[in-house]
């Protein structure tokens, strides 16, 4: 069947793990589990069961700061709220990269106590600002999104606007948040990224390359680009239907879970290109190479020179 703009599920709040304290068991115990590979120390005093964060690459890693998240959150007696990055996990939105540090939002200076695996952020959130999920607090969807935006480099405050906005975040929300923080540091990059942010993105891969694409100063491809066919409708990542040129991001996993797929995919490819279009594909690799905006900047006709855009550096 055709792929349709909205086929993959929104962001949903990650499922809360099942974390070890140990202060809750015998220290015999702790270290003979910890000795038999059967627990993992994620915190201070925090374990997670093995079995618990056994997938693969990102996912474990994912697995693993959400139990670090946990862990923090029962041993914090006065009122917190786990921000930016952090939170942005807990909602189930994608990262670029995971935080080195957890982040969480405390109403007080003193007393906390260093921790190298928290990064403190002064401050108490506004009703409006905070919400509750799965017993977890964290700053709302909108507020995480303008932290993120403010704080992080500009790529990977994009991935997470973009992921927010395909769950449904307002963007008048956003917009007001960002006006109450005029002058703040960070603000201009903020307002940059979340007027760059596109809700038809559906992976960080396909923010990450249009991330470059803006930044380099060509002209913003559309998401979700519809493709009539003999095979029926398709809907391409990105592109531009001026010039009939699609980009279409292969992520590692695309065709890892169905034998089938890459037959499908072909059979697709095909029938686009029959159809009068160009597609250039693009993976992770690409990415890093860098040589990705000369690239689509050749494949354009009459290409103007490039202005990159400030804010997205």
């Amino acid at each position: 069947m055709p792929r349709r703009p909205g086929d993959l599920l929104v962001p949903t709040p990650g499922r809360r793990p099942d974390v070890i304290r140990a202060a809750e068991r015998p220290p015999d115990e702790v270290r003979r589990h910890v000795r038999s590979g059967q627990w993992e120390r994620v915190a201070r005093g925090v374990y997670l069961p093995t079995a618990a964060a056994d997938e693969p690459g990102a996912a474990r890693a994912r697995a693993v700061e959400h139990a670090r998240i946990v862990g923090i959150h029962e041993r914090l007696a006065a009122p917190h709220w786990f921000s930016h990055e952090s939170a942005a996990l807990v909602w189930g939105l994608p990262l670029w990269r995971l935080p080195a540090a957890t982040h969480v939002l405390h109403q007080h200076r003193r007393g906390l106590g260093a921790d190298p695996v928290v990064r403190w952020h002064h401050g108490c959130p506004t009703e409006r600002d905070r919400a509750v999920l799965d017993g977890l607090p964290v700053t709302s969807l909108a507020r995480t999104v303008v932290d993120c935006a403010a704080a992080l480099p500009a790529l990977h405050g994009l991935v997470v606007a973009d992921a927010a906005l395909r769950a449904g975040v307002d963007p008048e929300v956003l917009a007001m948040l960002l006006d109450e923080r005029a002058g703040r540091r960070g603000v201009h990059r903020a307002r940059a990224v979340v007027g760059a942010a596109d809700g038809g993105a559906e992976s960080a891969g396909e923010s990450g390359t249009r991330y470059l694409l803006l930044r380099a100063g060509l002209p913003a491809p559309t998401t979700q680009v519809r493709v009539a066919t003999r095979l029926g409708s398709y809907w391409g990542d990105l592109g531009w239907e001026e010039w009939r040129l699609l980009l279409e991001y292969d992520g590692r996993s695309k065709y890892r879970a169905d034998a089938d797929a890459l037959a499908r995919e072909k059979r697709r490819h095909d029938a686009i290109v029959e159809a009068g279009w160009r597609v250039l594909r693009v993976t992770k690799e690409d990415l890093v190479r860098g040589d990705l905006v000369s690239r689509v900047h050749r494949l354009i006709p009459q290409p103007t020179p490039l202005t990159p855009r400030r804010y997205l550096q």
